[in-house]
């Protein structure tokens, strides 16, 4: 279990965060990981509050917890047969975090936590096919806390369209990460950016994905290939029959050489 907080101007500046977490791994079993995360954050000057309880289960989420709706959400409405939550008793643990975290930022003298910079990386939904919708997905990882922005530029310009991401999901070692999806078509020589913002990085994290279209030989070239090949496969019918009957002939005289 660890408690937290960081006292910094967010990316992009305006703002800051106070951020406290309790997040906790219970081991199942030596096969199985259940991890329960929860935590709040305090914006400001505009002291606007936001908190969420997770429930995770072998790196998928089961279901959240908004501090502010105080509803549930689950990832799948199939698991709601097979479990339950106690809301108000997830809101209240979160209250207490809430009360514990203005605790520890009076003692420490508001002192700064430490920012763990993110590593992401860029790769297509499905096998790229020119002209093809596909869906470009950026994951941002192995960061704290989690506060950071995610923008997309396709051949240098931002692109907002259609672009969704999920929420802040919880790792065993008290980092977070996060996924960001961008809907496209793609074109062959077309540029996309996944650009990364956060407290741990003295400038934006840039990721690159270059739409290009396979390489198919040219049609002089697969001929001559089909050729050379086809040409290969001929000598290899005729030199085998030939060795075949020069290899006996070799074995005849030897036999005949012994016999004197």
């Amino acid at each position: 279990m660890c408690s937290s907080w960081a006292h910094r101007d967010p990316p992009g500046g305006g703002r800051g965060v106070h951020f406290g977490c309790l997040p906790g791994a219970l081991q199942v079993s030596v096969e199985h990981i259940e991890m329960q995360m929860d935590f709040f954050q305090e914006s400001f000057p505009s002291k606007e509050e936001s908190g969420l309880f997770m429930l995770d289960f072998e790196g998928e989420e089961i279901l959240e917890v908004d501090w502010n709706t105080k509803q549930v959400a689950w990832r799948l409405p199939e698991l709601k047969q097979v479990g339950g939550i106690d809301v108000q008793g997830v809101l209240s643990n979160t209250a207490i975090m809430k009360h514990n975290m203005e605790v520890l930022m009076k003692r420490s003298n508001r002192t700064q936590s430490q920012n763990v910079a993110p590593v992401a990386k860029m790769y297509l939904r499905t096998p790229l096919e020119m002209g093809d919708p596909n869906v470009l997905i950026c994951f941002v990882d192995r960061f704290s806390p989690p506060v950071l922005n995610i923008k997309w530029l396709m051949n240098g310009q931002p692109v907002s369209e259609g672009v969704e991401e999920t929420i802040y999901f919880p790792s065993v070692d008290n980092t977070f990460r996060k996924f960001s999806y961008l809907p496209l078509v793609p074109e062959d020589g077309d540029i996309y950016t996944c650009q990364v913002e956060h407290w741990g990085l003295d400038r934006p994290l840039e990721n690159t994905w270059i739409a290009k279209a396979p390489t198919l030989l040219p049609e002089t070239l697969e001929t001559t290939v089909c050729a050379l090949g086809l040409a290969v496969a001929i000598l290899g019918i005729i030199t085998g029959p030939i060795i075949f009957i020069k290899a006996r002939r070799m074995k005849s005289d030897t036999r005949g050489r012994g016999a004197l």
